[in-house]
């Protein structure tokens, strides 16, 4: 017996048939996500939808930066990565500290890079 024998059949009135698990739809309902938190990963993600923020969190990888480094490194300037820095920083995902005049950037905790290698290896797989 399969998690299909259960399915009740329902014929619509334009012909079209919808297949209802009442039991399986029960069950996802009940382990999915509260809204704000689905809105709130939709948030994060579209953080990572610019390929700037991308670089500039590729570079963060490998070492702690300043603005000038990460324009320098990224082929931008410093005004477009200390806007791309703001983005980042209010998601959470950087972390700034300041040494005299000079301000610099890294990941805010492991989980940026889990994000970053999980969607690289998907990427690669590909």
């Amino acid at each position: 017996m399969n998690k299909y024998s259960n399915e009740v059949i329902k014929i619509k009135e334009d012909s079209e048939i919808t297949i209802i698990h009442d039991d399986i739809i029960k069950k996802v309902k009940k382990k999915m996500l509260d809204d704000n938190i689905i809105i709130d990963l939709a948030e994060l993600f579209k953080v990572f939808g610019d390929s700037t923020r991308m670089k500039i969190i590729c570079a963060l990888l490998q070492e702690e930066l300043c603005v000038s480094d990460i324009a320098n490194i990224i082929g931008s300037t410093e005004s477009a990565v200390s806007h791309q820095l703001r983005i980042l920083k209010q998601a959470k995902l950087v972390k700034y500290l300041k040494v005299g005049k000079i301000v610099y950037y890294s990941l805010d905790d492991d989980h940026v890079l889990q994000i970053f290698e999980k969607g690289r290896e998907h990427i690669e797989e590909i």
